[in-house]
């Protein structure tokens, strides 16, 4: 049978293994649960700046593509933009 001294020691060590899988448990389980908080925070901000954009682009007034008079089109965007049109009224004005 053995001394009162080893079981003594068996049991602390015992103990002091389950007191620090409890505290280690504890401490990746926060870890983890501050990673989701960041994720979520993260896909929300996203979807903020989303909808502030679509919001931008919706309530801008549009452009004129076209002038009253000429109906000579100035966005260089638009596809049926003629860039040679467009120089030579700029130059006739």
């Amino acid at each position: 049978m053995a001394s009162q001294g080893v079981n003594v020691l068996r049991y602390s060590a015992l103990v002091a293994g389950l007191v620090y899988g409890v505290y280690h448990q504890s401490s990746l389980n926060s870890v983890s649960k501050r990673a989701e908080i960041e994720q979520e925070y993260a896909r929300k901000e996203r979807l903020i700046e989303q909808a502030k954009a679509e919001y931008k682009k919706k309530t801008q007034p549009q452009q004129e593509t076209k002038t009253q008079s000429s109906g000579l089109i100035t966005n260089w965007e638009d596809p049926k933009f003629d860039l040679e049109a467009f120089l030579k009224a700029k130059a006739g004005e």
